[in-house]
């Protein structure tokens, strides 16, 4: 059973969200439980503060043990200072008032359990027959302290599997990287413009397979951002509840666009202080970009590559998936979830002749130094020298400029995607969209 609220697209003020989730919450049958709550980082758009108290607020009292832990992936720990400024409370505070707040660690093996494993032929099932290898599924050991777990997060149009939230927020949120680096190669391989903003991807099979292993029950309270508002709220049984919020999603998320851009002016949020979760600046917009056209991330305050992965991206560089196809021998000693970034960065394209052939231009106008760039086989624009008041009002001219970009996905209305598979195919004379 699936409790619905707000699903006509109507943004809530925050106290009828927090008497939405009050309701969902009362709803549950949780008294004397152990509960673990996953929650997304600060890299999504979120009333976390508001969620954070509405939980603590309607189960004290109720259960016997109530913990949050942040989904990170590979994302790096949030601090002390970061979780107080996400929630409300800093962790000590929260301790003192009974309720722990973890970081997930991806990369410790002392963290993980294994709890089941994907055989070569089922992977090579859900792929499609891109993928055939065993994957080993490991999840943050705590888990298994609870007698349920709760996952709480938004749905908006995602890069690798089609719609964030639901059981991502257990992969990549709380596993460990056998089965990220597996899926997100998978995403890359099928590449951003077919997965992102797509329902029912062989991915997100991947994922509700995995979730089988998993022995413990799980109730997902799944919510839609309009902008900065929540508009919508789903809560029950995870695929269910995940279901409907990216039917909802879909609807509120998704900018459709009658032609292509020649320049695409990308102007990142402050959350994204890395390149690693700025690419959804390039994600997002991918697809309304007409070929040979350019795309711009302008993001004075980022000057990270990535803090977790950078040191294998500086040997990488950003490439496109045929690129690092033809090139698997030298690439294939790497992560392939850090492959799949780099990709996904550069967007599709082909490699014919010896020559690697973007589709577009992606452009770094960020604290990135222009070495850097060039050395990551990247463009570079010196933020200083561009100003994007010059760029707006300008759509007539092939010249699009978002302002927090990232979250909402453009689309071109006539339902066309950029597909590399089809030139090298030989079925077309361009990528597909112009």
């Amino acid at each position: 059973m699936i409790l619905e609220m707000g699903t006509k697209e109507d943004v809530w003020t925050d106290s009828q969200f927090a008497d939405s989730i009050l309701q969902a919450i009362n709803a549950c049958p949780v008294d004397r439980k152990r509960i673990l709550v996953i929650i997304p980082d600060n890299t999504r758009t979120a009333p976390m503060k508001l969620l954070f108290s509405s939980f603590r607020k309607a189960l004290k009292g109720r259960v016997t043990r109530l913990d949050f832990m942040i989904a990170l992936g590979t994302h790096h720990s949030m601090t002390p200072e970061q979780i107080q400024q996400e929630v409300g409370i800093t962790p000590e505070e929260a301790l003192q008032d009974g309720n722990a707040i973890f970081n997930h660690s991806w990369d410790d093996p002392a963290t993980l359990r294994l709890v089941g494993v994907l055989s070569a032929s089922e992977m090579k099932t859900l792929s499609q027959g891109l993928l055939s290898q065993d994957v080993p599924v490991l999840l943050n050991k705590k888990i298994f302290e609870y007698d349920e777990l709760f996952l709480l997060g938004p749905v908006f149009p995602h890069e690798v599997v089609g719609f964030s939230g639901g059981f991502k927020y257990l992969f990549p949120g709380v596993s460990g990287p056998e089965i990220i680096h597996a899926f997100h190669w998978l995403s890359a391989l099928i590449t951003n413009p077919k997965i992102i903003g797509h329902k029912n991807t062989p991915v997100r099979e991947v994922l509700n397979h995995a979730a089988h292993f998993v022995p413990l029950p799980i109730t997902a309270f799944c919510f839609v951002m309009k902008g900065e508002k929540p508009c919508g709220l789903f809560v029950g049984d995870p695929q269910e509840a995940w279901s409907k919020a990216a039917d909802l999603s879909a609807r509120v998320n998704i900018i459709y666009r009658e032609k292509p851009a020649h320049t695409v002016l990308s102007i990142a949020p402050s959350m994204y202080t890395e390149l690693w979760v700025g690419g959804k600046c390039m994600y997002k917009l991918e697809p309304v970009v007409e070929d040979g056209g350019k795309l711009i991330i302008y993001a004075p305050h980022l000057h990270d590559i990535s803090i977790t992965h950078g040191r294998y991206l500086m040997k990488i560089g950003y490439h496109t998936r045929d690129f690092l196809l033809t090139h698997w021998d030298q690439y294939k000693q790497y992560p392939s979830g850090v492959l799949a970034h780099s990709t996904q960065v550069k967007g599709i394209g082909l490699y014919r002749e010896g020559k690697e052939v973007p589709r577009i231009e992606v452009v770094l106008a960020t604290g990135i130094p222009e070495d850097i760039c060039r050395k990551i086989n990247l463009g570079y624009l010196d933020y200083r020298t561009l100003d994007p008041r010059s760029y707006m009002g300008r759509e007539n001219e092939g010249i699009l400029v978002v302002p927090r970009a990232g979250e909402m996905l453009y689309r071109l209305s006539n339902g066309k995607v950029p597909d590399v598979d089809r030139l090298n195919a030989g079925e077309s004379s361009s990528f597909g969209i112009v």
